[in-house]
């Protein structure tokens, strides 16, 4: 590794765009960190909102989102990721939960998540944030969560 070759201070954590979404991660650097002991951070955990529910199959982004001027997360606004995101909602709904809180769960879960950096624009945000970091999925649970991003 450059760090030890170069005596420097070993990687502790990585900070990837992650998300249920998104997960190109899973194929080289999550084994990566399993191996050398690397932490995950990820960013963007919600898509940028997407993963909230906040925006709608066949209407505009509401005024001032992210979804309204960001090509990020306007590319998430598809109709098979709309089919997908109906599935998760009702699977949350199902078990007293929102889909914020199921993505940020699903990320918790995953290997080697140190934590999740989530922006936030209101207190509100802060407390729905802090909730969601609560809920930890049973292996059950992921599988099933799996099951329908697949």
């Amino acid at each position: 590794l450059l760090a030890e070759m170069r005596g420097w201070s070993p990687f502790v954590t990585i900070q990837p765009h992650y998300h249920m979404f998104e997960r190109s991660i899973e194929k080289e650097l999550v084994p990566y960190c399993n191996a050398y002991g690397v932490g995950i951070l990820p960013y963007f955990p919600l898509a940028g909102g997407f993963l909230t529910g906040k925006y709608r199959r066949g209407e505009p982004a509401p005024a001032g989102s992210r979804g309204e001027n960001n090509g990020y997360v306007r590319q998430y606004m598809t109709d098979a990721n709309f089919d997908r995101l109906d599935k998760l909602s009702a699977w949350a709904t199902a078990h007293d939960h929102t889909l914020g809180d199921l993505a940020h769960a699903w990320l918790l879960a995953q290997p080697r998540i140190s934590s999740v950096i989530s922006g936030v624009t209101s207190v509100e945000h802060v407390h729905t944030n802090a909730r969601a970091a609560s809920w930890k999925l049973s292996p059950e649970e992921k599988q099933e969560v799996d099951g329908l991003l697949a």
